[in-house]
């Protein structure tokens, strides 16, 4: 945050981002469009089931697809998000088109091995220009949250708004120090309704469907989730930015004694601007008897 932009008599803390293994679960995509790939190759060319796959395009094809596609299906009912079934399903609709563009439907366990390691690439360098995006700034009087590559989001948070803080570390946060805090305000922001196998169920009026196997419904329950860019995702050192972020909240809580000086104070400010009105008005009322004695001399008529 620039000078500028700091608001009267507050002081920067720190300015972070997110660590840059905290985006695991996005570059664990990537890393298995490669292996998978070389699965694929090794499959087709040097496995013991080389012979079922040789000369029969469609069905090398259709091992290479359904690999991908049901990565996608698990991936996106684990984190109740879809998108990453149709990440896959686009990474294999477009192999395909090439594929049969340029008419490589002989070396498709070469093209399947190359094409995903371009894929994987191009995935790690969005979700790292995903990651750089976000920028955490920490004052002595809020907390701004910034991310957002086509769209910026920024949302603001001050100490004295904040009801609860949730922190979390993964194993692999455990291991190189950083994890997550979702401060939680007073109006609710921060915290997500969790419902069991949420991507799995489907309503049908007051009964759940059930779908892929699973069953959807269950008592909802506000759990503690936020988006990246309005949480402190994965920061680093996670034990100081937590310690840090608790004792601003704790220097902007008022205490009950705190609490009761205040309204002491003000009892006091309310009386002292009582005996100054009517210490006023008094004084309004004296002049207007020092200058009526006055109007009634010069009322009188000249003899």
């Amino acid at each position: 945050m620039q000078e500028q932009n700091l608001l009267k008599n507050e002081k920067l803390e720190k300015v972070l981002s997110p660590h840059p293994l905290s985006f695991m679960k996005y570059q664990s995509l990537c890393i298995f469009l490669i292996i998978w790939g070389i699965i694929v190759g090794w499959v087709i060319y040097f496995s013991s089931w080389q012979s079922i796959f040789t000369g029969n395009f469609w069905l090398s094809l259709f091992f290479w697809g359904i690999g991908l596609l049901l990565a996608g299906v698990i991936a996106s009912l684990i984190t109740v998000r879809w998108s990453i079934f149709f990440m896959y399903l686009i990474v294999f609709a477009s192999g395909t088109g090439i594929i049969l563009w340029f008419g490589l439907q002989d070396n498709l366990g070469l093209f399947a091995a190359v094409y995903t390691i371009i894929a994987s690439i191009l995935g790690f360098l969005m979700v790292e220009a995903y990651r750089r995006s976000h920028k955490y700034i920490i004052s002595n009087q809020r907390i701004v949250f910034k991310g957002g590559i086509v769209t910026k989001q920024e949302r603001t948070l001050r100490y004295d708004k904040i009801s609860d803080i949730n922190a979390k570390q993964g194993v692999l946060g455990q291991i190189l120090g950083f994890g997550t805090i979702i401060p939680i305000s007073q109006s609710g922001f921060g915290l997500g309704a969790d419902k069991s196998f949420a991507a799995g169920g489907v309503a049908l009026g007051e009964k759940k469907a059930k779908v892929f196997g699973l069953f959807g419904g269950g008592k909802e329950v506000q759990t503690p989730m936020a988006r990246s860019y309005f949480e402190l995702h994965g920061v680093y050192p996670y034990k100081d930015v937590k310690k840090l972020v608790e004792e601003m909240v704790q220097g902007s809580v008022i205490t009950p004694y705190q609490q009761e000086q205040v309204a002491f104070q003000k009892e006091q400010v309310d009386i002292q601007k009582q005996m100054r009105d009517l210490l006023k008005t008094q004084s309004e009322e004296q002049t207007e008897e020092e200058t009526e004695p006055g109007k009634k001399e010069e009322e009188k008529p000249d003899e």
